[in-house]
């Protein structure tokens, strides 16, 4: 395995500083070995669920919020959800955590780090690496203002009469901010804002520095390694500085480190991008990251329901493939950030994403833009609840019916082959947070409300987040107890109706046909077997009725 090491690292450094830093990587690992867990498998289940969540999602007087989640989790979750996904916990200058001052802090408005192992005492735990960038407040980047030797070429420095129109952008937003250092002005590399400032990945030291965080996240827990933003991580001018070689390559590396010291640990890759772009971070199934996010998904998802048509989601799910038994999909429908809208192009038509767009806004959503190269502007992203963005426009409905049809979307999401990722707000029935948007200025706000745990806890003792929280436990009950289930398991997509998302999932030898009604139709289908439904318990006959957006598990006889 040391051999792969050595091998990225000429490749992305050359022969002689390849050399150098492989002995530098090997100096790292021996100094770091006795700090980390003894090394396991990284072994797939169909118990894996995660909870995508702030580490100051719940808070209460007189604990940290870390604490307060921990034991939230503990009574509420424990037995339905296996992993805890803890969005940056580090101190932080903007962006809701992912502008990190010190990678190896726990925010002390969070709590410490006994507090982060106390959440992940009775859960796993999957850590973000937000390293594309680091804030312009932290220790590397002040460093660099006063003229530090040892981190002058830790960032992207570019003259600003280059040509950058090639770069692809993901916000509307300058590429290069100036800042005033010792030697002068230097306009440098800031694909988010001008508070995150790129690392320059072509500099070893920062490379070596990455993968020393890496080390430290694994010994204080970490199962899971969200790798942020990661498509962006290395810069070469008259390119889009997007998954080029040399990213692909350092993600390689990453892997085959962890192989050596730390097999059992997990890296997910964060790229909001067309899927077959998205997918190749599978890389060929063994030596890249175990799982990617599957970001086509929220916007097609989103899309079938609005439609009340499965057919183009069937398509794109029938297509699903995956290189090797040792990955999967990372499957989600909401998260911190908004619903994208890239990866559905080329899938989806522009004049239905358009559609798309505008009946979010009717539903009391915002729509974020991003710049193209042609001076034009493109909706990226789209700022809503995913319970509210299933709504429809202008009608009242029940809290039942709200919750039924959000429901069959979260089926969907935990039928499909892959590990599941559920946002907090998602699983607590939560809705837009307009009031938040007005405070911060910032669309993602409206999915980002912090709760009290006392008045969260009775606001889920009846009403919408009752049905919510109480449907999507008796789904992760049935989810989580069933092999067919398995992240890896077989998945096969089958056109039983076009109303109905019907997909047959199975795994050493058992099966499970799972039916999702995704219209406000009651439809009546022919099954191609019968059995008992799992979500009723109910026996199903070979001809079956659907009431509006139910659900059917069927376990064949």
């Amino acid at each position: 395995m040391t051999s792969s090491i050595l091998d990225h690292l000429i490749f992305l450094y050359g022969e002689a500083v390849g050399q150098q830093t492989y002995e530098k990587v090997q100096q790292l690992l021996a100094a770091q070995q006795s700090r980390l867990p003894e090394p396991g498998t990284a072994v797939f289940s169909e118990r894996d669920t995660v909870l995508i969540t702030y580490g100051d999602q719940v808070q209460a007087p007189g604990e940290t919020p870390l604490q307060t989640l921990a034991d939230f989790c503990n009574k509420r979750l424990n037995g339905r959800i296996q992993s805890i996904h803890l969005l940056p916990f580090y101190p932080y200058s903007s962006d809701d955590g992912f502008s990190v001052i010190d990678y190896k802090a726990v925010d002390p408005a969070l709590g410490s780090w006994d507090d982060v192992a106390t959440v992940g005492e009775n859960f796993q735990l999957m850590f973000d690496a937000v390293i594309n960038h680091i804030s312009a407040k932290s220790g590397w980047f002040q460093e660099y203002l006063q003229g530090n030797p040892a981190y002058d070429d830790f960032f992207v420095a570019v003259d600003p009469d280059v040509d950058l129109t090639a770069v692809f952008r993901p916000r509307a937003l300058p590429l290069l901010s100036p800042f005033e250092t010792k030697s002068g002005t230097r306009h440098l590399w800031t694909t988010f804002s001008d508070d995150q400032i790129d690392l320059n990945y072509a500099n070893p030291a920062v490379l070596l520095a990455i993968l020393d965080t890496l080390l430290f996240y694994i010994a204080k827990g970490a199962t899971y390694i969200r790798l942020d933003a990661i498509g962006f991580m290395w810069k070469e001018i008259g390119t889009r500085c997007l998954n080029l070689p040399q990213t692909h390559r350092i993600i390689q590396l990453m892997r085959s480190v962890l192989d050596e010291v730390a097999p059992q640990v997990m890296l997910i890759t964060e790229t909001n991008i067309p899927h077959k772009d998205n997918i190749s971070y599978f890389g060929n199934g063994r030596n890249e990251a175990q799982m990617v996010y599957n970001f086509s998904l929220p916007p097609l998802l989103l899309h079938t329901f609005h439609t009340g048509s499965a057919q183009q989601l069937s398509e794109w799910a029938g297509s699903l493939m995956l290189p090797s038994d040792r990955v999967t999909f990372f499957n989600f429908c909401a998260s911190h950030d908004g619903i994208g809208v890239t990866p559905a192009r080329g899938i989806l038509s522009d004049a239905e994403i358009d559609a798309m767009a505008a009946r979010v806004q009717a539903l009391g959503g915002l729509v974020s833009y991003k710049a193209n190269g042609d001076g034009t502007q493109a909706a990226y992203e789209l700022n809503i609840n995913y319970l509210n963005a299933l709504g429809v426009p202008d009608t009242a409905e029940s809290e039942e019916r709200i919750a039924r049809r959000f429901l069959a979307s979260q089926a969907i999401m935990l039928a499909l082959r892959g590990v599941p990722g559920i946002y907090f707000h998602s699983l607590f029935g939560s809705q837009n947070w307009r009031e938040g948007v007005q405070q911060t200025g910032r669309n993602r706000t409206i999915n980002r409300q912090k709760f009290q745990r006392e008045t969260l806890e009775k606001e889920l003792a009846g009403g919408l987040r009752q049905h919510v929280f109480a449907g999507y436990s008796h789904l992760l009950r049935l989810r989580t107890a069933e092999k067919a289930f398995h992240p890896i398991g077989e998945q096969k997509i089958l056109n039983l109706h076009p109303a109905v998302f019907a997909v047959l999932r199975s795994h050493q030898q058992e099966a499970l046909l799972c039916l999702h009604n995704v219209s406000a139709q009651a439809i009546t289908l022919d099954l191609p077997l019968t059995g008992r439904d799992l979500v009723t318990g109910t026996a199903v006959p070979a001809q079956l009725s659907l009431a509006p957006y139910q659900v059917a598990w069927i376990k064949p006889s």
